[in-house]
């Protein structure tokens, strides 16, 4: 993380700014802070140190990747149980008043926000990959506050408002199960998508942006459907057109390309592994069945 970035920790729990504010905590001795609360909303993402947060009466014991979100009113601090590693995190801040303007857009901006108020559910888990991707949007917004370039400010309201709407994304898929029918509907987009895509790069990231839904939700769908994940799939696919090119005759250092295969090594041991055979040992029996 670029130092330039970094926010010199403070104990002030009152927004400066109007609508909303991001800071990015790096502390190897942090004093005590006390139970507090603010009138804002406090969205809290957690990279590293030994910590634990008080909501409440409550006490949540946090790992790398957790988000929590803290509304107005609710007291809460931090308990550093050791300061052998840096406390780090990032600190978003969002008023209720942006948050009203943001329901007057869509009420999807504020999903998130109303079923924690309604549940009391403040903790939610992330693995690497998704917390990967909310910590790219968190630093785009930062690196843009720091920035002097054109368009600055209305750029930074299209990053806060894409960070909100992808936490809720995030939430809402985890909370609202889809009909089968929908999910139908979702699996046949995705394996035509697949079809016509085989040649490029086929991250289950690239998929959840495409189809505007989790990631989670794609590899539950395929693993319901089909008893695979979307990578056996996507592999077994692409080896089905892969062996149909190499009975053409197509030359076999130039067929893994052509279908999505970043390398010779690991096509050779997706298809070994497919078929019990090497795709050159495979087109020497297939042409000897027809001597």
């Amino acid at each position: 993380m670029r130092k330039n970035l970094q926010t010199a920790f403070s104990t002030r729990q009152f927004m400066v700014a109007q609508d909303f504010e991001i800071y990015y905590y790096n502390d190897q001795n942090l004093e005590k802070v006390a139970l507090h609360s603010h009138d804002y909303y406090e969205f809290y993402f957690f990279l590293e140190g030994d910590v634990s947060i008080q909501i409440g009466q409550e006490t949540f014991p946090i790992k790398y990747g957790d988000i929590m979100l803290m509304p107005p009113h609710i007291p809460h601090k931090p308990i550093i149980h050791s300061h052998e590693v840096p406390y780090r995190r990032f600190v978003f801040w969002i008023s209720q008043e942006y948050c009203s303007h943001l329901l007057q857009l869509s009420p999807d901006y504020v999903y998130l926000m109303q079923y924690v108020e309604t549940s009391k559910t403040y903790l939610f888990h992330n693995d690497r990959i998704t917390f990967n991707t909310i910590q790219s949007l968190i630093l785009r917004l930062i690196e843009e506050m720091h920035s002097e370039r054109f368009g600055r400010a209305a750029q930074i309201t299209l990053c806060v408002n894409d960070l909100v709407l992808f936490l809720n994304r995030l939430i809402y898929a985890r909370n609202v199960p889809s009909s089968p029918g929908e999910e139908q509907d979702l699996y046949r987009q995705l394996t035509s998508y697949i079809e016509e895509h085989l040649d490029e790069d086929l991250p289950l990231e690239k998929l959840a942006e495409e189809f505007y839904v989790s990631k989670y939700h794609i590899a539950h769908v395929f693993k319901d459907r089909i008893g695979m994940s979307i990578h056996q799939y996507i592999t077994k696919k692409r080896l089905a057109l892969c062996k149909e090119a190499i009975l053409g005759n197509a030359n076999i250092s130039e067929v893994y390309q052509a279908y999505g295969f970043g390398d010779y090594s690991s096509f050779f041991r997706a298809f070994k592994k497919e078929y019990g055979i090497s795709p050159k040992d495979y087109r020497e029996k297939q042409l000897t069945k027809y001597d």
